[in-house]
């Protein structure tokens, strides 16, 4: 049994983290770590998970808490993992990162993206990016990973094996999330009477998660999120400019070529909805060509919370720890 430790307990993504690992057979989480909830026990944090985890508690971290921990899962608001990592990596602790701090493999981009240098640059290089039906066999053999960022994952799942079909620089994602993705923390814009009934746009052309998916698919991407009225779930709606006339199903074919073997990845001809992910670790895509504008157009589902962030950690984490990489993952939502 693998012992791990989860930095960030207390909030969306540990508690989602902590769900996923009690029908895992293999991990075990021993220690929560949570600043805002020091002290609690798990049931007064995340009540839903009080039959699962009798008696846990939520502490302050300390390094010497790790004594005897196998792995650790990092679910932290970006800035913070650049602090802990490298006693981490010291003590030969493998880590999966859900924070925005190792993702980009360059300091520079870093620092244009996030406003800030990094702290840690020498450490970016022994990342790997946490996607794994894209970089499976890197990750299996690493002991650090950067696990994607949710709204990125949709997209580079949706147009990895379209790229060859679009034209570079013509990449268009426009992409609506739940207010889980947000965080935990009280903010006026994910209240309850500013989200409800409401749509809104924001990050206009600055959105930092717009950097990953430069990175893993190459060009200049123009990426605009969206807050919808809903608790979980990513639709990333993505255009680009065919390189050339094609048959309007060559786009979703070739999803079906790429993906055929994954566990996780479902490709229809339908167009895929954030509920059939309800929970889920999976993703549904779809795409098309359209003659009359002479574009490509490819649509993802994922639940931000499963594969948008605590299921993509564990799917990582299979992988490194030698485990199936189903393990403890649903492909099947909760419906209705």
């Amino acid at each position: 049994m693998i012992r791990a430790a989860i930095l960030g307990a207390s909030g969306f993504v540990g508690a989602e983290l902590l769900r996923l690992c009690a029908g895992h057979p293999g991990l075990k989480p021993v220690r929560l770590f949570g600043d805002s909830q020091a002290g609690l026990p798990l049931e007064h944090v995340h009540p839903h998970l009080a039959l699962a985890y009798p008696g846990a508690k939520i502490d302050r971290f300390q390094p010497e808490l790790l004594e005897g921990i196998d792995l650790v899962f990092a679910a932290l608001p970006h800035g913070h993992s650049q602090a802990i990592a490298p006693e981490l990596i010291d003590r030969g602790i493998p880590l999966v990162d859900l924070g925005a701090d190792f993702r980009l493999r360059e300091p520079a981009e870093y620092e244009r993206w996030y406003k800030e240098p990094h702290q840690a640059p020498e450490l970016l290089s022994r990342f790997v990016y946490g996607i794994p039906e894209l970089h499976r066999a890197q990750i299996a053999v690493s002991k650090t990973v950067a696990a994607a960022g949710c709204y990125p994952t949709s997209a580079i799942l949706a147009l990895r094996p379209l790229l060859s079909l679009i034209e570079p620089d013509t990449i268009l994602v426009d992409a609506a999330s739940g207010v889980t993705g947000a965080g935990r923390a009280l903010k006026d814009e994910t209240h309850f009477a500013t989200v409800d009934e409401n749509f809104t746009a924001y990050g206009l052309l600055s959105h930092r998660h717009t950097a990953e998916m430069e990175m893993e698919l190459g060009g200049r991407i123009l990426f605009t999120p969206h807050l919808a009225p809903m608790n979980r779930g990513i639709l990333a709606t993505c255009y680009g400019v065919a390189a050339r006339d094609m048959d309007p199903e060559e786009p979703l074919e070739a999803l079906r070529a790429a993906y055929r073997h994954e566990p996780f990845v479902h490709v229809s001809e339908r167009a895929p909805s954030t509920k059939w992910t309800l929970g889920s670790n999976a993703v549904h895509l779809t795409a098309r060509y359209d003659p009359r504008t002479g574009r490509v157009l490819a649509v993802a589902a994922l639940d931000n919370l499963v594969k948008g962030a605590a299921g993509q950690m564990i799917q990582c984490a299979n992988l490194m720890l030698g485990f199936e990489e189903t393990a403890g993952l649903s492909r099947v939502g909760v419906y209705p």
